[in-house]
């Protein structure tokens, strides 16, 4: 195998789904369970999940689908919405300027896809007092379609049948910096666009929005529970990422692969074979990571995110193309795991800065003391012992969560469970049975032990302990998928 960086970005795939070509990603993506419950008719969903889980790339397949089958389909951005009741301080009179404003955006994008902006168009969109829908019908009855395509006019004929628009608004906590304007601008925008949905029938929205995003907008504005109801969970469970990358590397060798529900049939190991063409199936790591088949090894280092296992097997590539390897070997993997694992963190700090502004300061005081590395206790914890390392990083200064809401030690076990910081963990033979905060719970503060001990997600290890790399695995299990 070649690995120049064509082929790397073939096999693996960019880390942004907005930076692939349509008709590459539409060939290897994979529907898990959340496509179709973003991808139907319903008015309003509202896609919530981790940076990294995928939201783009399944916003862009369902869009380029929905145009296949005829349907308005139109994407906003944040450039789009810039500007948009920038110094309204009156809630309500807020949400009437975004209602106003995302109204004028849809009907623009609209107009402009089919050459029919015209002088004026403002004008008479508001002499319909906000009935978008009949606004648009209105205009496209009246237009002159000769030199429209055969599929933009399917499109046309579509919509003045059924009225049915699909408005997808994606990477809207671009610059989200978690103070009091940022929360009011996306809860106004919420209630915006509810109100829109329910006044125009017809018009479905899609928003995607990050984790921590959604969560302090709901905590903050009790006028968000309204949308509880269109929320969808993305969540990613090991298997599937396996199969995944699995569908990714047969779509590269074979120019074609299986269904999503194909692979989702085979087991663990039969997947792996289909690796052994790109890396090799055995990794000959250290400890309990020695002779352990590859595929066990990357799933125990990315956390339950497609763009980890990315960006773990594009790195260990780049190296394996630079040493002319003809497959990713051991050394490839061994060498970037400091590369991939500051990564990870400073992702992290990056991501929750806006819930915990001292994050920073809690993460990299869990590296363990040197007693416990000594005693090979580091990064794992029972209970007890959790909560009396936490006590002891809160002893030089305490931590507040956004809006001076107090952190105290079960809090802050909570909310590194929460952000897959830290697992929950279970001893099975020489492996880990590791469970990851369910997203659907990840609006509650309380930090429940039900069983298990908890450990520092592996991921993060080597960021941890850069002054001891090679000892990461001696106290690192894999785990048990």
């Amino acid at each position: 195998m070649n690995f120049n960086e064509e082929n790397i970005a073939e096999i693996f795939g960019h880390e942004a789904a907005e930076d692939e070509d349509i008709d590459r990603l539409k060939s290897y993506y994979f529907k898990g369970k959340a496509y179709s419950q973003v991808a139907n008719n319903l008015p309003i969903r509202i896609l919530v999940g981790h940076k990294g889980i995928g939201k783009s790339a399944l916003f862009q397949v369902a869009m380029y689908e929905q145009m296949q089958e005829g349907k308005l389909t139109l994407l906003i951005k944040p450039d789009d919405i810039a500007g948009i009741g920038e110094n309204e301080t009156d809630f309500l009179k807020l949400i009437r300027e975004w209602k106003a404003g995302i109204s004028e955006i849809i009907a623009q994008k609209a107009l402009v896809s089919f050459g029919l902006l015209h002088e004026g168009w403002r004008g008479k969109l508001n002499s319909y007092g906000g009935r978008l829908v009949d606004f648009l019908q209105s205009t496209f009855r009246a237009g002159d379609y000769a030199d429209l395509s055969q599929s933009k006019k399917a499109i046309i004929n579509d919509f003045l049948g059924s009225g049915t628009i699909f408005v997808y608004l994606d990477d809207l906590d671009r610059g989200w910096q978690g103070n009091k304007t940022d929360i009011r601008k996306i809860s106004a925008l919420l209630n915006a666009i509810r109100d829109l949905a329910s006044e125009s029938k017809g018009i479905s929205f899609r928003v995607s929005l990050r984790s921590d995003v959604y969560y302090l907008v709901r905590t903050s504005d009790e006028s968000t529970d309204k949308i509880e109801g269109s929320v969808v969970w993305y969540s990613w469970s090991n298997h599937e990422i396996l199969a995944l990358l699995v569908k990714r590397v047969d779509q590269f060798l074979h120019g074609k692969s299986k269904s999503a529900e194909e692979l989702m049939k085979l087991s663990q190991p039969v997947l792996a074979g289909h690796l052994e063409k790109v890396m090799e199936p055995v990794f000959n790591g250290k400890g309990k990571w020695e002779k352990i088949p590859t595929y066990r090894m990357l799933m125990s280092l990315i956390r339950k995110r497609p763009r980890d296992l990315v960006k773990l097997c594009t790195l260990a590539a780049k190296h394996a193309g630079a040493e002319n390897h003809e497959l990713i070997g051991t050394s490839d993997f061994n060498s970037i795991f400091e590369e991939y694992s500051q990564g990870r963190l400073q992702d992290t700090i990056n991501e929750y800065r806006s819930e915990l502004p001292d994050v920073e300061r809690l993460l990299f005081g869990m590296k363990p003391s040197r007693v416990e590395r000594k005693a090979s206790e580091g990064y794992s914890y029972t209970t007890a012992d959790l909560l009396k390392k936490i006590k002891n990083i809160q002893e030089n200064k305490k931590f507040t969560f956004y809006g001076n809401r107090p952190a105290d030690t079960k809090d802050l076990a909570a909310f590194m469970y929460k952000i897959n910081f830290l697992t929950a963990r279970k001893e099975k033979g020489d492996y880990i049975d590791r469970r990851y905060f369910e997203e659907s719970r990840y609006l509650s503060h309380k930090f429940v032990d039900f069983g298990f001990d908890w450990e520092v997600h592996p991921a993060y290890r080597w960021a941890l302990q850069p002054d001891d790399l090679s000892d990461v695995f001696v106290t690192l299990a894999p785990s048990s998928e």
